[in-house]
């Protein structure tokens, strides 16, 4: 006979799942991008969203992306659930997503820059820079930056930008970004969740000084949580370790309410430049508050990039 379940137990479960995304906003009209919407939180957040409006999955494997989206559209009933090849390790395909998306959609309002790497041993992007680098900070940076006037044209717009706990171990090492002098996998996957929070924060900064309306175009960082998904398939300690202790992890769906709340609660129409855990303020390190790093992160990856961002 299965164990019974403790109230205790019942208690500890409730306060991993963590906070619920409770808006019933509606997304009619509207339309989505959702990067690394194929596994895990990506594609809960797109299941949810798909319910509400149009989603763009944006992924680097067509396959599994196209076989997630089929799955969400016979939950849902919503057909608007499009699948668009975007391989964020190489600048060459972020172009031509860019350019394919511009060209068939009209409309822009929400991207969720969810896709990720992490625990990588040392590889690099087509373009040379270091995996964790290179995929989960410029890769989204790239992104923004060639869908931005779509989303100011289709304002009220907003951008969510998926970070980590993780940023509070993470420094921006200018001086080794690409981590040829040394490197950690942990580290460098916090330093590249660091990196998406300055980028939030420098982006909502950037915006907020070209308008003195109301804040029609809001950036926000935040951070899922401790999931059970895929995220760790690059360790075999931390798989191992995901399946022993998953009781204590959050689900993918549970992992999926911030950044659904990001992205539709009413109540953060006008809030921008934060970060949010468990569908709440949380705090952000002393790094991540810096914002002489922030500009100097934002200068230094168009450089990279090989863009002029003003």
């Amino acid at each position: 006979c299965p164990r019974p379940v403790t109230a205790a137990a019942l208690s500890c479960r409730r306060y991993v799942a963590g906070g619920r995304c409770k808006s019933t906003a509606k997304l009619e009209g509207k339309v989505v991008i959702i990067t690394g919407a194929n596994t895990g939180i990506g594609k809960e957040t797109a299941r949810d969203l798909a319910q509400r409006g149009k989603v763009v999955v944006a992924c680097r494997d067509i396959a599994k992306a196209e076989a997630a989206a089929s799955e969400i559209r016979a939950e849902t009933g919503n057909q608007q659930v499009i699948v668009k090849k975007l391989d964020l390790a190489d600048t060459k395909s972020i172009r031509e997503f860019a350019e394919k998306f511009l060209a068939e959609e009209k409309e822009l309002h929400i991207l969720i820059n969810n896709a990720g790497v992490m625990l990588c041993p040392y590889s690099k992007t087509a373009d040379g820079f270091e995996m964790h680098l290179g995929v989960n900070h410029l890769g989204h940076f790239l992104l923004t930056f060639l869908l931005l006037e779509r989303l100011k044209q289709c304002a009220p717009a907003r951008i969510v930008n998926v970070s980590s706990l993780a940023h509070h171990g993470g420094r921006i090492r200018f001086h080794d970004l690409n981590g040829e002098k040394s490197y950690n996998r942990a580290l460098a996957y916090c330093h590249s969740k660091l990196a998406n929070v300055l980028f939030t924060r420098e982006l909502a900064r950037r915006l907020q000084g070209k308008s003195q309306r109301r804040v029609e175009f809001t950036a926000n960082a935040l951070h899922p949580g401790s999931v059970h998904s895929e995220l760790v398939r690059h360790s075999f300690v931390m798989t191992w370790l995901w399946k022993i202790f998953s009781f204590f992890l959050k689900t993918p769906w549970e992992g999926a309410q911030t950044s659904i709340y990001c992205a539709v609660a009413e109540e953060l129409d006008s809030v921008t430049g934060q970060y949010f855990s468990d569908c709440q303020p949380a705090y952000v390190s002393p790094r991540g508050r810096d914002d002489e790093t922030a500009k100097k992160l934002w200068s230094v990856s168009c450089e990279l990039l090989g863009i002029q961002w003003d």
